[in-house]
This record gives structure tokens, sequence and C-alpha cells, in this order.
């Protein structure tokens, strides 16, 4: 999961860096692990500055001042696929043809078999583990097979229609073509999300391309259209076309942003995210109601898991009619547990990250309502707190259904063992965290909360919950392949040489690729030039 953002402003003589500096900054909970801004100047030159860390640990005010140039993408990067290391930080550029940046939300699931086609065929070389990477270099060889001096928009169309053809996966996409404008795309199920705004200015139309709505709030945009599955969007200080480039396929957005990731001041695909979240804390109500009347239990207060089930807990708890109490006090200086790498760094992080106010538990018995357990790091630490500090019986609800199948569209669940609903019923679920009881929402309920808002969209992507994944070629060979490469144990070999990783690819290293990293990281520190003389123009 990460979030993506491209910016052209419509006079050329003002920097477009600084706005998404602002933008990635509100897109930060979709991805903290590194960021990075390419800008596009003066004579089609590039200028980009990315490193691992939070946007504003990368961003200060000399490094955006260094980003010169009207348009520009930006990314936050919560990686699951590829590795840590900062070269993976988009986004990516190649030089040929043309000269593009890219930056990619989302999972490719037939990564070897593009791979294989990239050196074989197509010849070019792939520098990083990143499909992110590999999604840039498929586009960039479709537009160089027109073995055109200069492309038109039809040219780019054509090379976005044939990468979806050759690609699986989930991808909403942010180009930029140097001196040309900014393209957005968005795979034929619309899985992972982005969208566009426009704003009216005195010399002519801004657009902003963005993984949420909220960005584009907060920059003075308006008319905020989803990218739809399938459609490439070009934005060219010229104007704007748009074009269904692939075959129908079922639009099938990922349900989980609605139940974590996004932010609830955000609108996705014609859903409000506050609304959808409220919608799952009355369906939840129902459902812990006849629960805990069938356990012979009763529910002294209800609180929350901030921030992100907030919203559901008060619908659910003015349903109920019963006590709604903030009982854990949030450090907002801790990043996200559940994106964390490794079970130990989750474990470690949950008790810095909240505290348990000790009079809204003590002697009583709490419903504590969260978004969802995945592995049950948090949950864990937060019930056994809650017994901590008093609480005479701890029930948690979730408003979602359990988490028994690995998400391969961009989420890092990746290993069915470290799922702890995987193989367990409710009651064990409830054993292996500590609770009294765990109440699961409906998966039914769930989607009927969000759906409610869109009719139109007739199915969500709900594989976590019945493992049944849309864009289908998902087996049982490409699942143990996926742990393999991602769950805790591989991290922690990967974190555990970090400081070795480095020198050691270096020292492995060809001329050329020594040269190639020198060059990234020199421009992730300093937000230099990269990329030298471009055309001005690639159109007619």
């Amino acid at each position: 999961m990460c979030g993506i953002l491209g910016l052209l402003l419509h006079d050329s003589s003002k920097d477009a860096a600084p706005e998404i500096c602002e933008g990635l900054s509100l897109l930060q909970h979709r991805g903290q692990d590194a960021c990075g801004i390419i800008t596009c100047g003066p004579k089609g030159r590039f200028f980009q500055c990315k490193a691992n860390g939070m946007v504003r640990d990368v961003f200060d005010v000399n490094a955006v001042a260094r980003l010169i140039g009207g348009m520009g993408v930006g990314h936050a990067r919560y990686p699951t696929a590829g590795s840590f290391n900062n070269a993976e930080a988009q986004p990516f550029y190649v030089n040929s043809p043309y000269g593009i940046v890219f930056a990619h939300n989302g999972n490719l699931i037939n990564t070897e078999s593009l791979m294989q086609y990239m050196d074989a065929t197509a010849h070019r070389h792939i520098n990083t583990a990143s499909d992110s990477e590999l999604l840039l270099n498929i586009f960039a060889n479709n537009l160089q097979q027109t073995g055109k001096f200069r492309i038109n928009e039809e040219d780019i169309f054509t090379a976005i229609r044939d990468l979806m053809s050759q690609v699986i996966g989930a991808y909403a996409c942010v180009a930029m073509l140097a001196g040309f404008g900014i393209i957005a795309f968005r795979d034929p199920n619309g899985i992972r999300p982005v969208g566009m705004g426009v704003r009216r200015t005195f010399s002519g139309l801004d657009y902003l391309f963005s993984s949420e709505s909220v960005v584009a709030d907060a920059s003075g945009f308006t008319d905020w259209d989803d990218v739809k599955p399938g459609e490439a969007v070009i934005v060219t200080r010229s104007g704007i076309s748009r074009r269904q480039v692939a075959q129908p396929a079922t639009f099938a957005p990922d349900i989980f942003e609605y139940v974590y990731f996004a932010r609830p001041d955000s609108v996705l695909d014609g859903i409000s995210v506050y609304r959808s979240r409220m919608a799952m804390g009355d369906a939840l109500a129902d459902k812990v109601q006849k629960v805990v009347k069938e356990a012979n239990l009763t529910i002294d207060v209800v609180i929350p898991v901030p921030d992100t089930s907030r919203v559901a807990a008060l619908n659910l708890a003015q349903k109920l009619q019963l006590p709604y109490r903030e009982g854990f006090v949030k450090n907002r200086y801790v990043g996200r547990t559940f994106i964390m790498p490794g079970q130990q760094m989750r474990q470690k992080n949950v008790r810095k990250k909240l505290n348990a106010m000790a009079l809204e538990f003590d002697q009583k018995n709490v419903l504590i309502v969260d978004d969802s357990i995945v592995r049950g790091t948090t949950s864990k630490e937060i019930v056994q707190m809650a017994k901590d500090v008093g609480a005479k019986q701890v029930i948690v609800a979730s408003c979602a259904p359990p988490i028994r199948y690995p998400n391969v569209y961009g989420i890092d669940m990746p290993s069915r063992n470290e799922l702890v609903a995987y193989g367990r019923d409710t009651d064990a679920v409830a054993a292996a965290i500590g609770a009294d009881l765990v109440i699961f929402q409906d998966l039914d309920d769930l989607v009927n909360s969000v759906r409610q808002f869109n009719p139109s969209i007739g199915k969500f992507d709900c594989s976590v919950f019945d493992g049944e994944y849309v864009t289908g070629n998902v087996d049982e060979e490409y699942l143990q392949h996926i742990e393999n490469l991602r769950n805790d144990s591989a991290r922690d070999k990967l974190f555990g040489h970090a400081s070795l990783s480095s020198a050691a690819s270096d020292a492995g290293a060809t001329s050329s690729e020594r040269m190639v990293n020198t060059a990234s990281s020199s421009a992730s520190n300093h937000g230099d030039e990269i990329v030298g003389l471009h055309n001005s123009y690639h159109g007619n």
C-alpha cells in the first residue's frame, strides 16, 4: 500500500514541489518507509529527492527548493514487493525513451514471467526487485515500439492498453513524460484507488492526481473524479484526454481501503470512507448485541482503538445506548504498528504507541472496538493493557471479518501462518489474544456497509476474508512463493543484514551498477538534478 500523487501547474514558472510535499504528508498514512518527489523543470530536466523515512524527515526547506519545475510526481512507500533498500524508494525514472518518471501503488502477481520477458525479449535491465520498476519498464518498452522521435497521446494510450494486456495484479499509477505532461491509469479491476481534481486559476487549469480525495480538498482542487478501472488519463497544459483502454473486467475495489487504510475524510469511488465506517459500526452493533446476550455477558463501556475504529465505535455505542469513552491515549509520533516490519518491532511499539487510562477500565466490562485483527500483535497487547489497569472482562469487536488469507494486491499480509485467525475459530482467536470474547463482523454486513453508498459497485475484493482473488492466477504455488519472500523471518533476516547489504551489493556490482547506485544515493540525499537535457515536447 502506497500513496501516489501527480501535479501539473498551468503556470510553468511556478514550482510544483511544495504542494506535492504537502500532499504527500496527507498521504503519509499510506506509506511510512520511504518517500520521493521528482519534478520536471525547464528544457525537460528532471530533479529528484527521495530516501527512506517520513515526508517531514526527507523534505526540508532546502530539499524542496531544489526541486524546480511546474509539474511533478510524488510517492510515499510501504513496501510489499522488493526490499527496504532506499534505492527502491519511488518515483522511479528511466531515460529511454523520452524520459519517464513513474509512481505505483499495488502489487503484480505475474512478476517472474514479466522479468523474463524484459530480460530475454525487451533487453531492458531492471535494477531492483521492485515490481514498480518492472511496470515502468514495460510501459517504456511499449512506448519504444513506436520508434518515433516524438510521440502523441494516441501512442501513450496504445502503450498503456498493451501494458494492461501484459500485466496481472493491482496497480494505480502516475507517470510523467519529460516536457509533455502527466498520465494516470488504473488496473482493469480498479483494486487500488486513484482519482483526479481540477483547480481553476487566472492563467488556466491545474491538474492533480492522488490516491485519495483529501489531497484535492486541502489544495483547493474541485470536481474530484475517480480514474475508472482500465482507464488512462493524460493531462498537459493544453488540456485533458481520457480513454478506456482495457477490456471490460469485474470492478472490485479493495474493501480493506474502507476498513483501515484510507483516511475517513476521503471519498473513494464515490463512497465516503467516514460514512462507510459509521455503517460498519451500526452493523457490528447488531452482531455484538446478539453474541453478548448469548454469552450472558454485559458491557459497561465501549472504547475504540485509536484512530481508525473511532467512527465505528461511536456509532456502535450510540446504537446500543452504551457509554463511549476514549480509554487509550495515542502517541502520534509512532508509526502504524500493522505496517511495521517484523513481529518484534510491532510488539515493541504497541505500548509506545498507546497508553491505557485506568479510570476508564477499572472494574468494568469493556468492549474494545478495533477496525480489524490481523496478526493479533496489537490486539493481544491492548487486551493485556486493559487488564493491567483493572478491567474485569475484555470483549474485542472487529469491524472486519476474520482475516485468514494472504493479500496479494499490495497490503502486507503475506503469510497465512502470521495471521491470528488462520486455522483458528473465533474462540481460539480470543484465547490467542487473551480476550474473554471476540466478535467479528459478518462479511455480508461489511460489504453492505460500504456498497450502500455506491450500489453500482457489484463486487469488492474481499480476498483476505474469503480467499477469492478477483484477478485469478493465484494458486497455492504463488501463495507459498510470496510467503517465503515476505514473512517475518525473511524480513528479520533482511533487517539483520541491512548494514551490510549496501556495501555487499556494491562490492558485487559491475562498475555501471555502482555508478547507478552512487547517482541514486547522491540524488536522494541532495535533491540534485538527475537527468540531462530532454526534448522539451514529445507530442505532435
